[in-house]
């Protein structure tokens, strides 16, 4: 099928070789004089791009353009002028034109336009296609070469920015070649965390920053006199949805660093927001804090005390005396009274912010079956990520203080998998119901679907009964009990959970910025 192009001009006659140029290179070209008829053509027939002179009797350039906009934004439209004057230009710029193109125009001007309108797209994914065979190589010897814990950070960075390309790309060849990689990563990475975790549990400092680490390490050093620190967790964000958000903050901030922590097991936010919050592992919570903290089986709220948690941990790390906010967002009239009262936070040292939208669409894409259609897989589940956050009241808040010379700092407590491959596990009634890791006592499962943990403590977790061992689904794992086994199954099939271990869940975004 040729591209049609729609030339809209008072002087079609004088363009008759630009015309005959471009038919003769393959495009289909409707050459029409004047803007009314032009309109009616656009709302009557497909065209794929507009070229549009500026000045013409009765409906000016600018006026059609503008009538063009409001019937379908997505048009290209170059605007050709005799007219260089500076607020013609603006003007024209300002109603969402392509291109535009000063006349006299020649040809080849005319078609180097074209093709970079019409042909980018295909350049851009014959370009993608063509570096990533190339990096392929790469990114496997880098899988194969035991790469450690930054290694391992720099690399999942890379599978993001590859994945993110090839939806760009849109080549369903490469896309696959690309899972297939990263099922491979993923693979390898489950193998590195159950050779090193206990490690990490037990070096401290020495460890790489975690969930129980992350305030220390990465927040409370950004304190500083006369400038309010706001620490926004955005629940359960993932690396590659911060990068579809990356250039909304980027309007407003500018990012100075853009690192990774690792979440704590199980990724989950009983477990790894309460680390953030209290600077403790959970093991060490429940000693500290015997009636705020609730193991899995108990009742009642297992969130409930993260600003207590905060303000104790503040003291703990010499910082009592500052003077801090805590903000939870777990609903949309929440959310505008954060727009509403962010400016009064800027009087403070630290304001926190946690805002639970995308752990509840999470949550949600498995309860509602709006959302099984909206979100069945990682690239619609970016996207309605990425709607949320530019019509959400936190980015209406966060663009409201902007300009006050402030430090913001974003992260997460865990990010989430899409599962696939369930397993069978047999426990007895007081084995957790989380489909991602369990704990309980005399726990059968399959061996190579899960990390196992048969003493809790060395993981820096409570130890709920006596015999109690945890388990962790692998990679796009999830584990389901042989009643009623197939129709979990499929229930579950394809769903975005957290509690388990690979890349999306444990290697999560933490960025700093700071106001233009």
């Amino acid at each position: 099928m040729s591209t049609k192009i729609l030339w809209i001009d008072d002087e079609m006659d004088s363009l008759a070789s630009q015309v005959m140029f471009l038919e003769n290179k393959g495009y289909e070209v409707e050459r029409i004089s004047n803007g009314y008829d032009g309109l009616e053509y656009v709302k009557a027939n497909h065209v794929d791009v507009i070229l549009l002179d500026e000045s013409m009797p009765g409906m000016t350039g600018l006026e059609t353009l503008a009538q063009i906009k409001e019937y379908n934004t997505n048009i290209p439209v170059v605007m050709v002028t005799k007219n260089e004057a500076e607020h013609i230009m603006e003007d024209a710029i300002g109603a969402q034109i392509t291109d535009y193109l000063i006349k006299p125009v020649n040809p080849n001007q005319i078609l180097h336009t074209l093709k970079k309108i019409i042909d980018s797209k295909a350049l851009v994914s014959e370009k993608t296609t063509s570096t990533y065979q190339q990096e392929f190589r790469n990114l496997f010897m880098a899988l194969n070469n035991n790469p450690d814990y930054k290694e391992w950070c720099e690399l999942y960075k890379k599978i993001v920015y590859w994945e993110l390309e090839m939806e760009k790309a849109n080549s369903p060849e490469m896309q696959e070649i690309h899972q297939s990689q990263k099922e491979e990563a993923n693979n390898e990475f489950c193998k590195f965390v159950d050779k090193n975790y206990i490690k990490w549990i037990k070096a401290g400092d020495n460890a790489p920053v975690m969930s129980h680490t992350l305030l220390r390490k990465h927040v409370f050093p950004q304190l500083e006199k006369g400038k309010s620190v706001f620490f926004v967790l955005i629940d359960n964000l993932r690396f590659d949805q911060w990068r579809t958000i990356q250039s909304k903050f980027a309007e407003s901030f500018k990012i100075l660093e853009e690192d990774i922590m690792l979440a704590i097991l199980p990724t989950t936010t009983q477990y790894s927001r309460n680390a953030i919050f209290s600077g403790l592992l959970p093991i060490d919570i429940e000693k500290k804090y015997p009636v705020e903290w609730k193991n899995d089986d108990e009742d009642g709220g297992k969130n409930l005390y993260e600003e207590q948690f905060l303000e104790d941990q503040l003291h703990r790390n010499g910082l009592g005396d500052i003077k801090f906010s805590y903000t939870k967002v777990t609903n949309h009239f929440a959310g505008e009274q954060l727009v509403n009262n962010i400016g009064n936070m800027l009087h403070n040292d630290l304001n926190v912010i946690v805002y639970n939208f995308v752990d509840m669409l999470s949550h949600a894409r498995t309860e509602m079956e709006v959302l099984k259609e909206l979100a069945n897989d990682e690239i619609s589940y970016r996207s309605i990520t990425s709607s949320w956050f530019e019509h959400s009241p936190l980015h209406q808040a966060l663009k409201k203080v902007a300009d006050k010379n402030i430090k913001l700092i974003v992260g997460t407590d865990h990010g989430s998998v899409q599962v696939k491959s369930p397993s069978k596990v047999i426990g007895d009634k007081q084995t957790t119901t989380n489909i991602r890791y369990k704990h309980g006592k005399n726990l059968n499962y399959e061996n190579k679907a899960v990390l196992a943990f048969k003493e809790p403590s060395e993981i820096g977790l409570p130890k709920p009964n006596f015999n109690s061992s945890f388990i962790f689904a692998k990679h796009d794992g999830y584990l389901c009990y042989p009643n009623n086994y197939n129709h979990f199954v499929n229930f579950f099939k394809n769903t975005f959970q957290h509690g388990g271990v690979s890349l999306e869940e444990m290697l999560v975004p933490i960025i700093k910025m700071e106001s233009k």
